[in-house]
């Protein structure tokens, strides 16, 4: 694939990402915040109390609120102990003689909360998702990886993220798909293009998150990957929106041709919009 054809097929990406991010949010993502939105956010100290007793945990939450989610704790599971406030109800009167409520922590009490590895059930909705087979261009961007001095390392600690770029060093979440892994590490490498150098500072984590994922996006559709609303909802659960890639086009451009044409990606073609 030469310069120009590059170009062609990176413009036809990132028109195809701008259109889908200004329709909305998709039915996934919706979904997926409506099911995050159950999880409760838990204070330092009961992060640290499910940490101490169960270290691989990753989403928790009470027995009936898996209920709701359509899953349920399985049979034999130990919970996971965590301390619950005893909230008590305060009225006052105000100067006008109406009553207000409100609502006060008086105590705490044992309660306990299950891990997702604890629970069977219906599937919680998921974002991401990448399908198709990036056949030996894996491989051809593991090695453009390796030759930028960038160590490529996998670790599970990093759930539930997929991937994450620390300056020189990307680590990557084992068990992905073929399809998953190139476009993860696509997109972290993208960041270590972006976003290690003087532009850091310049720039916000929206931005930098729309950036990398439109690279993503411009690389697995450049070599066939099917990424349905994967980079759309990525980028949207991050605030960013087509205004924000639209501004930063110029430096997607770039790094999306410099990756292509370092895994040389001839003769391929994007899936059809």
């Amino acid at each position: 694939m030469n310069s120009e054809n590059i170009k062609k097929a990176t413009n036809q990406a990132i028109e195809q990402l701008i259109t889908a991010l200004n329709e909305g949010r998709s039915e996934t993502l919706r979904q997926y915040l409506a099911a995050i939105g159950r999880f409760h956010r838990y204070s330092l100290r009961n992060v640290m109390l499910i940490a101490s007793q169960k270290p691989t945990a990753t989403h928790v939450a009470g027995f009936h609120t898996w209920h709701k989610l359509g899953r349920f704790v399985k049979k034999g599971e130990k919970g996971i102990l965590i301390l619950a406030p005893i909230v008590r109800r305060k009225t006052e009167s105000t100067e006008q003689n109406e009553t207000d409520e409100s609502s006060t922590a008086v105590g705490f009490r044992a309660a306990y909360v299950f891990d997702i590895s604890q629970t069977d059930g219906q599937e919680l909705p998921a974002i991401g998702s990448v399908n198709g087979d990036p056949r030996d261009y894996r491989e051809r961007l593991a090695k453009f990886v390796a030759e930028q001095g960038i160590a490529l390392e996998y670790s599970e600690d990093i759930a539930p993220a997929r991937g994450t770029s620390a300056g020189g060093k990307i680590t990557l979440l084992p068990g992905q798909s073929p399809a998953e892994e190139f476009a993860t590490l696509a997109h972290e490498l993208a960041h270590e293009i972006m976003h290690r150098t003087e532009r850091r500072s310049s720039t916000s984590k929206r931005t930098r998150e729309t950036e990398a994922e439109a690279v993503a996006f411009v690389v697995c559709h450049a070599i066939g990957l099917e990424t349905g609303s994967a980079s759309q909802d990525y980028i949207q659960l991050y605030e960013g929106d087509a205004k924000l890639l639209t501004a930063s086009l110029e430096h997607i451009q770039n790094t999306a041709a410099q990756i292509l044409n370092a895994i040389g990606a001839e003769g391929t073609s994007a899936p059809p919009a």
